[in-house]
């Protein structure tokens, strides 16, 4: 089986949803994900992409103002994942993640289910923390900052509680 590894720096950020992106859309899969460990700005998440399994370990955020942490992540067997989902912790995110690519750039578009449906925002992983990007006219809001959007928030406070 090949793996998939490799540490780096993520460097993204989030924005509300404020038209129809569909259109643009070139692919969507199906994600499930759960946290087996959420403490102090790490996480070690496991999430199923369709058939396909994958560990992720992040760290603390490095700078203010976007989300940029150390990631590292590995490819694993989805029989495995399917072991692990039963020691993660508070349930787990279901969402459909649209693939947007715009101007040099990829949105990735995230729908969320169940408790969180409704919630629809997308990310753009930049190269730099100072990267410019063009907007599509559809990306509303910059929510990078807000602790509300990140997935391990959405398992304690899922959208369906946010006052509105």
């Amino acid at each position: 089986m090949a793996y998939l590894l490799f540490m780096a720096k993520e460097i993204e950020r989030k924005f509300k949803i404020c038209g129809d992106f569909r259109p643009q859309v070139t692919e969507s899969h199906r994600i499930r994900q759960g946290y087996i460990a959420h403490e102090n700005g790490r996480t070690v998440r496991l999430r199923m992409v369709d058939e396909k399994a994958v560990l992720t370990i992040k760290g603390p955020q490095l700078q203010r103002g976007v989300s940029c942490r150390v990631e590292w992540e590995k490819e694993i067997p989805a029989a495995d994942a399917i072991d692990l989902m039963g020691i993660c912790q508070g349930g787990f995110i279901d969402k459909t993640r649209h693939i947007v690519p715009f101007e040099g750039h990829v949105f990735e578009v995230d729908e969320f289910h169940g408790d969180n449906d409704g919630l629809i925002f997308a990310e753009v992983e930049l190269g730099s923390v100072d990267e410019t990007f063009e907007k599509p006219q559809w990306l509303g809001e910059e929510v990078t900052e807000d602790p509300r959007y990140y997935n391990s928030s959405l398992l304690k406070y899922p959208y369906k509680d946010w006052e509105r």
